[in-house]
């Protein structure tokens, strides 16, 4: 009852500022002087209440909504603009032609089940625009996820020896993410092993600063341009921030090949 009033009494608020706008303090003091005023819209009215709580919670939800939606659109025209450009060395493993019109950037964690729908997003993005996209892997291992830095590891370490084994191993990862959460590390190694990787130098590698820096590059690069959590992309520089549908995407991709003359 008394969360019930409390929303009673703020509907009130509500209605006495479209109405005759008088001070938060006087409305308080009314209420405050006179309980019953509350007690008795409930008791005699108590679906109409209700349903008008329900409404202004709608009403309230929609508005956030239409909020964000605009604050987006205002936020990529801005990226279209100004593309954030991500640090890509040469050295790094990346699928699609490195002359690719189209750059795709993920910051993702391995053991994220929202990333494992974002993989086949991009798998889906790749093969409509095949040719047309240059797309890299980057590391964003959350903190609740102790399997995701081992999975980083072993994928750059593996890219240490094959960029292409190391695509391999985590396509495998992604794909049969069940599996790392039942057999953990051992897992992990069998999609190594899989993948056709040198396991023996992978675990070395593992713990290398070569592969310690290149995940800790990422992690910073993610923190940069503003992903706390993943999966986070950078479509030609726009950033996407979870695992959006493929439609939104291909509207980013679509527009930047348009503007760029590729068919």
């Amino acid at each position: 009852m008394k969360a019930l009033k409390a929303s009673v009494a703020l509907m009130f608020a509500l209605a006495f500022a479209v109405a005759c706008s008088p001070s938060a303090s006087q409305l308080k003091k009314t209420l405050e002087s006179n309980p019953d005023i509350l007690t008795n819209v409930i008791e005699k009215h108590p679906d109409k209440v209700m349903e008008a709580l329900q409404n202004a919670a709608r009403n309230a939800q929609q508005t956030a909504r239409d909020r964000e939606m605009k604050e987006e659109e205002t936020r990529r025209e801005e990226e279209f603009k100004n593309p954030k450009v991500a640090e890509i060395p040469d050295n790094r493993a990346t699928r699609g032609p490195k002359d690719a019109p189209i750059v795709l950037v993920e910051y993702s964690d391995f053991q994220c089940p929202f990333c494992s729908r974002g993989f086949r997003t991009v798998e889906e993005v790749m093969s409509k625009y095949k040719g047309k996209i240059r797309f890299v892997y980057k590391h964003l291992p959350l903190d609740f996820h102790p399997l995701a830095e081992p999975a980083a590891k072993r994928f750059e370490a593996i890219a240490l020896q094959d960029p292409e084994k190391a695509y391999k191993f985590h396509d495998e990862v992604f794909t049969n993410q069940e599996k790392l959460k039942d057999q953990g590390e051992k897992f992990l190694d069998a999609a190594a092993k899989k993948a056709g990787a040198d396991l023996a130098k992978m675990k070395q590698d593992m713990e290398s600063d070569e592969v310690k820096k290149r995940i800790e590059a990422d992690m910073a690069e993610a923190k940069k341009f503003g992903f706390s959590g993943t999966p986070g992309f950078l479509v030609a520089g726009v950033s996407l921030r979870g695992a959006y549908p493929k439609e939104e995407f291909e509207k980013i991709i679509d527009r930047v090949l348009k503007d760029k003359g590729v068919q």
